[in-house]
């Protein structure tokens, strides 16, 4: 079988759609299927592409056996609206003409950028193949929340779009079941949705030693680390992090921030203005770094805004620090909360509630509730093996291509 993928995002990018789609689509191609994953030239998140790279309208390069055709698109950082629209625009119009002169059997656009999905939808019709949403985030719902588009019937009009493309494609593969409910509370047949989340890398993230030289070049010895490695974006309330840093009286707690994104300077800003000195800033690194700077953090901090939305949204670094025995400071409400519950793999604090948030990390950071916490991840983390959860999504994608036949097809084959 032939799998064309669409995404905006892929390595060397590190954010999540990045890691999710390539480690499935490696998986796939050591099953044996042929994917071609149809992408930008890295530039997330600063508009700006990668060493190493040029934004040709046009390259070919291979990936651990993933063919990855790579177009040009209009660059931007990932901030402001109106350019970041012709970003991913100028992304899915190339991506379509593309697209036309590949051979595939199935297509599979993946969100949040939404008009990504639009460039899967009309290569269907083209090419007369079935087409999959995988649904990573509620758009254009995401920009009502975060403030980032304010005209209502605009927004009206993007949703009606939306849920026209749920209806099209012949199946909708969600990352949480939120998503899912969502989806059938506004009219969308449950049995073409799915549910794959995300998960970890196993063989990458794993329990290890500290990184001693590490520590050493950071000068965080013998500091309880809290890591928060990811997008420094609109949605993730790191301002709400920052004026809470500041009322910590404990000497031994240090935050360590990793990441750049639309918000990385005005929060970098608002810990300089508070004299802060228990936070550390990073600038993004390699996907292939992040263990050894997981490894130094004692517990990984997972916050968004206190908005109903965002009660659909599993972060995925709850995963991976799981699988490296890190327990995670939760700020989600929803099913990410009732996963680290269940396996009890960290502890959750109301979003956006200072004194709780607070109350959480001193908690989490008694060895008692330490200690069972990390039993908790090791469970979660055999629970949610991302090979495992691509065999999953490969068997709805075989199921999707089987259903794709006419019915002259399935004379000719019976």
């Amino acid at each position: 079988m032939k799998i064309l993928f669409l995404t905006d995002n892929f390595p060397p990018e590190v954010n999540a759609p990045a890691t999710r789609t390539y480690e499935h689509c490696k998986h796939w191609v050591t099953l044996g299927y042929e994917v071609t994953v149809l992408t930008c030239n890295p530039n997330f998140p600063h508009g700006k592409v990668y060493e190493g790279y040029k934004n040709k309208l046009y390259q070919k390069e291979f990936v651990d056996g993933i063919q990855v055709i790579r177009i040009w698109s209009y660059m931007t950082e990932n901030k402001g609206f109106a350019k970041r629209i012709l970003d991913y625009l100028s992304y899915a119009i190339l991506a379509f003409i593309v697209g036309l002169f590949q051979k595939f059997d199935v297509i599979i656009a993946t969100s949040p950028q939404f008009f990504t999905t639009w460039a899967g939808w009309g290569l269907s019709k083209v090419k007369r193949k079935p087409w999959i949403f995988e649904l990573r985030d509620i758009w254009p719902e995401s920009l009502r929340t975060v403030g980032a588009l304010k005209q209502e019937k605009l927004l009206n009009f993007l949703e009606k779009i939306e849920l026209g493309l749920y209806r099209d494609a012949r199946q909708v593969i969600a990352v949480t079941d939120a998503f899912k409910h969502n989806l059938i509370a506004r009219g969308i047949d449950a049995h073409k949705i799915s549910v794959i989340t995300n998960g970890s890398n196993n063989k990458l993230f794993y329990i290890r030693p500290k990184n001693e030289s590490l520590l050493e070049d950071l000068k965080l010895q013998n500091k309880f680390i809290v890591g928060y490695i990811g997008t420094h974006g609109m949605a993730h309330s790191l301002d709400f992090i920052i004026n809470s840093i500041a009322k910590i009286k404990d000497n031994e707690i240090h935050f360590l921030f990793i990441g750049d994104g639309a918000i990385k300077s005005e929060i970098v800003e608002l810990a300089t203005s508070l004299n802060l000195t228990n936070i550390t800033f990073l600038d993004s690194i390699l996907k292939e770094e992040v263990p050894s700077y997981l490894s130094i953090c004692d517990i990984s901090l997972a916050p968004l805004k206190n908005r109903k939305n965002f009660r659909e949204v599993i972060p995925s670094k709850i995963f991976e620090a799981s699988a490296m025995g890190k327990p995670t400071l939760l700020g989600v409400q929803g099913q990410a909360q009732e996963i680290i519950e269940k396996y009890n793999a960290g502890l959750c604090f109301v979003p956006e509630d200072e004194d709780d948030f607070i109350l959480k990390l001193n908690e989490l950071k008694e060895k008692t509730t330490y200690l069972a916490c990390q039993k908790g991840c090791r469970e979660l983390a055999k629970n949610y093996d991302r090979k495992n959860l691509a065999e999953e999504m490969l068997f709805i994608i075989n199921s999707t291509v089987d259903k794709s036949f006419t019915k002259k097809e399935r004379k000719i084959t019976l």
